[in-house]
């Protein structure tokens, strides 16, 4: 508990404004995705082909979608950043390993490469000072 408060202090203290946009356009992002995959649920399942023997499909539909969307919308306003954060990273994770174990596709592995690396970033760093979560420590 003691390294997070650490950190949040690290990051309030160089907290600037292009983080804070980079960290709404990541949950932005993240929400749309969401509902991409809400939307058209087969393009997740050509997704997760490669992969489907090995876990259920429909768990991983259930779980993928609505994790994106909810996850996205709470980074986005910086509500509980690290803890929508760290449902993102398996899923992250499983995009940039489906790349390697089926067939590659540039685009996505860059793109979920990109994600991952700029979720890592915002679990170490947090919400930031303009955030919700921020907002809500300072009114105590």
């Amino acid at each position: 508990m003691g390294t997070i408060k650490s950190l949040n202090k690290w990051a309030n203290a160089h907290s600037y404004y292009p983080l804070d946009l980079l960290r709404i356009a990541l949950g932005v992002f993240l929400f749309i995705k969401g509902i991409d995959f809400m939307g058209n649920s087969e393009i997740l399942m050509e997704l997760i082909k490669p992969i489907k023997s090995y876990a259920g499909g429909m768990l991983t539909i259930h779980y993928v979608a609505p994790a994106h969307f909810v996850g996205g919308v709470l980074i986005t306003f910086g509500l509980l950043t690290r803890l929508a954060i760290i449902t993102q990273l398996p899923i992250l994770i499983g995009a940039v390993l489906i790349n390697f174990i089926g067939e590659m596709n540039n685009t996505n592995l860059i793109m979920s490469a990109i994600v991952l690396i700029l979720c890592v970033f915002f679990l170490f760093y947090g919400s930031g000072k303009h955030s919700v979560d921020y907002r809500l420590k300072m009114q105590k």
